[in-house]
């Protein structure tokens, strides 16, 4: 009996010591990274179609053959005035390689940097400007020029002669800028270069923005000073506002600039481009961005015709997914009109040429078409919400073929004439290989598998996520994944924990490598707990109505699913209800926040980070797009903000803000806490100073996961 007793002792010994070998830990993640795939950072295909370049580990920009993946030559080595860069790219010709040093960020996605131009030739090196740091530079389609922004103004620099000249002079600091948005186009138009050469490189087109009268937002920033300094910047908050936008072209022949003219009635330009050397292309909507037409202007002429129009009873997302062809081939373009986001074909006069796709599935991504312009090709979710594939089909709508018939997520990137394509592939549970395929889908190259990493897996204590659907109260089907312990026992009962984001068009729920969320969440498996995410109604990839139905409402319908997804989990058998919390990040934590308020009798605790807490504090573009503006949604925006509930509050509520946000500002946290602390609940706060809406940087992302995870275990 002693021994049989000492046997079953060691054994358990010898389990915990090899769980402990084999476990996940917040330092694998967050201090030294030992767990993250490799990419491809820095591949960029050459005219040829033939070769590409990337960036190798020793700092160097070397060339290789597309199809045997064999070095040709090195075409840039660190040395001297660059001893290392941030990036590189090519001017049109590829004799000269324009390298960023020194980039610091401006906003969320807008940097500057201190940019050099390479001339491969005679291995020249020299910097753009000595005037200060520029955004954006961009080598002219044909010639010697490069177009930069500094300080607000837009900047022709002449390669061969070394001069430089700025083309605009009011750009002043929050008030005019020129080719370059303001802070909310960037953020919800996804616009970074407000400019665009032409192809024959003799005009510049670009946007001016005038926000003077935007109101100004103030962000203090601290950073070990004596006195904090305040950041200022203009954010048109709902019902505020906007830039008054304008499109101009500047003649470098001439060194004229002319006004494009619009007429009136819209609010917005969120995209233009040159369909040839006179002809541009401008979008313009609403302000309720319910509203889309698309202009040719002739810049020759002065005329201006419309070209596309379109309506709708919700919104109209802009995204880039459209291509503007020679007048003689029309234009592509993809649209949810009928319910569904699918890829059409008009002429210049806007007339219907064909429609290219149709069915119950979602075009995802347009990436463009063969040198022939016979050929198209695009992602889409036609074989489930979960997945993406990428098809070719003929321009006349035949012959749809699918190239990447792989199981989970498949991504391309195209070369020129999308003769080859950079394939990405990976499932929820396997990081992302590539490999460069022909445009019929076939492997030439394989670049990169990650093996090491998923060696690593192998050998981790892990379960697999397993897919699931349940079913709200009114009979919507709701996507969701679950990740059970390792050590899964249906005996016995388990904490859950649901990770939710939930906002517009987005998915939690796929089957893609999800990186270090993914493995936290495997991590916290291992100590016992289930993780489990669901996609709310007005997610993405399952067609309009699903999305849009959430207008006008954000937060309710979000809500109502996420709370029946905890009652529908806390019916399975191996599930404790009275152990269920959440966790959501920016529009997630405005979520999380509402189930732990709203649904205070289903959820034991809730961890926001960075949450809005009312849509009024957020920018306009965003928010008026989903819920309309004051003036025609009036009870909308109160209905369902956390500050609202916080008096309903019982759970543990942890919430956390970095005071540099310049996106959701740190204003959603504090007038949370006003409302909780008027409603007397006691809660939980951690604030990072001088940290913006990522939180990171340092140590900080080992701090906040160590933080929540403790969380989590004293709560759950």
């Amino acid at each position: 009996m002693l021994k049989r007793l000492f046997f079953i002792i060691s054994a358990v010994v010898i389990s915990a010591v090899s769980f402990a070998q084999n476990a996940i830990t917040l330092e694998d993640l967050w201090v030294k990274y030992s767990l993250y795939p490799k990419g491809i950072d820095e591949f960029t295909s050459m005219n040829d179609g033939k070769s590409f370049t990337r960036k190798e580990s020793s700092g160097a920009i070397s060339k290789f053959d597309m199809a045997t993946g064999n070095k040709l030559e090195t075409l840039f080595t660190p040395d001297g005035k660059v001893t290392r860069f941030d990036s590189y790219s090519f001017n049109a010709d590829e004799s000269k390689i324009l390298l960023a040093t020194k980039t610091e960020p401006i906003y969320r996605h807008s940097s500057a940097s201190e940019f050099f131009v390479y001339e491969l030739k005679n291995k020249s090196l020299n910097p753009v400007s000595s005037k200060g740091k520029q955004i954006y530079p961009t080598f002219s389609p044909v010639g010697n020029m490069m177009a930069y922004i500094q300080d607000n103004n837009l900047w022709i620099l002449d390669l061969f002669a070394g001069k430089d000249m700025p083309i605009t002079f009011d750009g002043k600091k929050n008030e005019i800028i020129n080719g370059l948005p303001d802070w909310v186009y960037e953020e919800e138009f996804t616009m970074y270069e407000a400019y665009q050469w032409s192809k024959d490189a003799n005009r510049l087109a670009y946007l001016k923005f005038n926000e003077k009268e935007v109101p100004s937002f103030t962000m203090p920033l601290y950073k070990g000073n004596l006195y904090p300094v305040n950041d200022v910047f203009k954010y048109p908050k709902v019902g505020e506002r906007n830039s008054e936008v304008s499109l101009w072209v500047y003649n470098v022949k001439t060194s004229q600039t002319q006004k494009v003219e619009l007429g009136s009635g819209f609010e917005y330009i969120p995209r233009f481009q040159w369909v040839d050397e006179t002809n541009l292309a401008v979008f313009t909507m609403n302000r309720l961005q319910n509203e889309l037409t698309i202009y040719l202007c002739d810049l020759a002429t002065g005329a201006r015709k419309i070209i596309y129009t379109e309506k709708s009873n919700t919104y109209i997302e802009i995204t880039d997914d459209y291509r503007f062809l020679p007048r003689d081939k029309g234009f592509l373009w993809v649209s949810e009109s009928d319910g569904f986001r699918h890829l059409y074909h008009y002429n210049y006069e806007g007339k219907l040429i064909n429609r290219l796709t149709s069915g119950n599935w979602d075009i995802t991504e347009l990436y463009g078409t063969d040198a022939a312009m016979k050929t198209v090709f695009f992602q889409s979710a036609e074989v489930s919400p979960l997945e993406r594939r990428v098809y070719s089909i003929q321009i006349d709508g035949k012959k749809k073929k699918d190239i990447t018939p792989f199981e989970g997520w498949n991504s391309a990137e195209f070369t020129e004439g999308c003769t080859f394509f950079v394939h990405t592939r990976s499932t929820i549970s396997t990081p992302a290989s590539y490999q460069i395929c022909d445009q019929n889908g076939k492997t030439v190259r394989v670049l990169e598998t990650n093996s090491d990493l998923k060696e690593k897996l192998n050998n981790l204590y892990i379960n697999n996520p397993e897919f699931f659907q349940c079913k709200t109260e009114s009979d919507v089907a709701l996507n969701g994944w679950m990740i059970k312990p390792a050590d899964f026992d249906p005996a016995k009962k388990y904490p859950v924990f649901m990770y939710v984001y939930g906002g517009p068009g987005s998915q939690t729920v796929k089957n893609q490598w999800g990186s270090s969320n993914y493995l936290w969440f495997q991590m916290l498996a291992q100590q016992g707990y289930i993780v489990v995410s669901v996609d709310n109604r007005g997610t993405g990839a399952r067609g309009r109505d699903f999305r849009a139905s959430t207008y006008r409402q954000l937060g309710n319908l979000e809500t109502i699913d996420q709370m029946e997804a905890a009652k529908w989990l806390g019916k399975q058998t191996y599930v404790d209800k009275n152990r269920i919390g959440i966790f959501g990040w920016s529009y997630g934590g405005y979520m999380s926040s509402l189930c732990i308020t709203r649904g205070a009798d289903l959820f034991k605790m809730a961890i926001a980070v960075a949450p809005v807490t009312n849509w009024k504090f957020y920018d306009n573009i965003y928010t008026e797009r989903y819920m309309g503006t004051l003036e025609t949604n009036p009870n909308g925006y109160d209905d369902n903000a956390p500050i609202k509930f916080a008096d309903k509050l019982k759970g543990k509520y942890l919430l956390i803000h970095g005071t540099a946000d310049d996106n959701v500002h740190w204003q959603n946290a504090a007038e949370m806490t006003n409302a909780l602390v008027k409603a007397n609940k006691q809660f939980d706060q951690f604030i990072y100073p001088d940290r913006n809406h990522g939180i990171y940087g340092g140590n900080t992302r080992y701090h906040l996961y160590t933080m929540m995870t403790d969380y989590i275990k004293r709560n759950l």
